[in-house]
This record gives structure tokens, sequence and C-alpha cells, in this order.
């Protein structure tokens, strides 16, 4: 794993995810609580391992994926963030999901910022969306709160959607730029 791929807060560590977080992420899929209004909805255990899977190998192939967010003291899972490509071609797309009793302490702006900030600065992303159900109120006041701005609004799923962007002009030299 690529150092720079860790990501460090005031109160969280972020990883990129990996077999040795297949059983926190199968019980936290599973969660109806949390994972009912995300993309795909609830996961069964094989789905999820089947994700992480790809979420690896997304690691290596992008240089950006998804992370695990843990508390700083004492390591305990509290949810995820990260980088994909969206499905439906709208762009890259910031995720993120905390656990019930992770939720309302600000752990999901400082978890979901640290991801937008790497998406720009270290992975050279010069447009990041995200999309939120129009009727998930904590979700778009923490992308407000990160800096991203709606930029569209759509239906899908018979849900109306809100999507968000957050637009940077900085890109990374090319490997070879210094050569």
């Amino acid at each position: 794993m690529n150092p720079t791929w860790i990501l460090r807060t005031g109160r969280l560590v972020l990883t990129p995810v990996g077999g040795r977080d297949l059983a926190d992420l199968q019980a936290f899929k599973a969660d109806p609580q949390v994972f009912a209004v995300m993309l795909g909805g609830v996961r069964s255990a094989v789905d999820t391992a089947e994700e992480l899977a790809r979420d690896v190998i997304a690691w290596g192939a992008n240089g950006f994926g998804i992370w695990a967010v843990r508390e700083s003291h004492g390591n305990r899972f509290v949810g995820i963030t990260g980088l994909e490509p969206r499905p439906d071609g709208r762009g890259v797309a910031l995720r993120f999901a905390l656990g019930a009793d992770a939720q309302g302490r600000g752990l999901a702006r400082e978890a979901a910022g640290a991801a937008l900030r790497f998406g720009h600065d270290q992975a050279g992303l010069s447009r990041i969306v995200a999309v939120a159900r129009e009727s998930n109120v904590g979700s778009r006041v923490v992308l407000g709160a990160i800096g991203m701005t709606v930029c569209d609004r759509f239906e899908q799923n018979g849900y109306a959607m809100v999507m968000f962007d957050s637009v940077s002009f900085y890109r990374r030299p090319a490997a070879d730029a210094w050569l």
C-alpha cells in the first residue's frame, strides 16, 4: 500500500480498504440504517466481498478509491469514504457513510473533506461530484460544509437527487514532468 494513501485528520485515520476490513465492511454494509440510502442499497456478505475486491483493484488502477474510516484513538471502525467513478458516467464521485453511533459529531465532514482534498491535491482530479437524495439533509449539509456546490438535480430510481461538485484548477505534475 502506498503510504501517501493513508490520511490522518484530527480524530480519524483513513486507510485504503483491504482484506483486514472485510468483517467490518460486511456488518456495516448490511445495516439498513446506514446503507439503505447508498447507491445500490444494503449489501449481502458476498456482495460486500466482491465489492471489496473491486475496491482494492481500483486503488492500484486509479490511485484513488475507498477508505476505511477509523477513530484515531482506539482504532474503532466508524465508516467509509472515498472516490470512485459513478456508474452513470457523471464523473468521479465522493462517497461517504458513517455508522449511526458515529453520526452527529462532525466525523463525516472530517472524513469526506480529507477525501475531497486528496482527490484534488494528490489524485489530480480537477472535478469531483457527489450525489445525495434530496431528502438526505445530513449528507447535503456535509457536502456544502466541505465546499461542494449544487450543480444539478435529477431523478434516480424514483428518488429526487441533488448533485454537487467541486472544481479545482490544480493539477499535479505528470510523473515525467521533471525529466
